[in-house]
């Protein structure tokens, strides 16, 4: 049977004012630039939840960019998975960003980025990056 993954989370930026609109815009066309599910990538346009430009101003106080996918045993391959998601976040705006690997063997894996200051700028600083792992349940041996 195939090792089924589920990669899910979310990318956190505050909610920009009129002003600030182009936060928006930015983070929408990084997100475009990724290519489409059929190529294979790791990272594709499909999985995440892109902005609109009609009405980028409903959120509260925190722009929530959500995404997920189900991919077979990406774990043997995450080292990758990180890097391109770690090149995405290089060209956003963000405060925060969260990862959930949910794996059939290896349990789930918690990944946060947080930026360095108040904010993540695209093109600047380093990235701090935390992972936390939880397994629950049996092997079902």
């Amino acid at each position: 049977m195939d090792q089924e993954s589920i990669v899910y989370g979310c990318i956190k930026d505050i909610s920009p004012s009129a002003l600030e609109s182009e936060r928006i815009r930015v983070n929408r066309e990084a997100m475009l630039s990724l290519p489409h599910a059929d190529e294979w990538p790791f990272l594709s346009q499909e999985m995440f939840s892109i902005p609109g430009v009609s009405a980028p101003f409903f959120n509260y106080q925190t722009e929530v960019m959500h995404f997920g996918a189900s991919y077979k045993a990406v774990e043997y391959e995450w080292d990758q998975w990180i890097a391109q998601f770690e090149s995405l976040l290089s060209k956003m705006y963000w405060v925060s960003a969260t990862v959930h690997l949910e794996t059939e063997l290896s349990g789930t894996h918690t990944f946060t980025w947080e930026a360095n200051g108040s904010f993540h700028k695209p093109g600047s600083g380093n990235m701090r990056v935390r992972c936390e792992w939880s397994h629950e349940g049996s092997l079902g041996i």
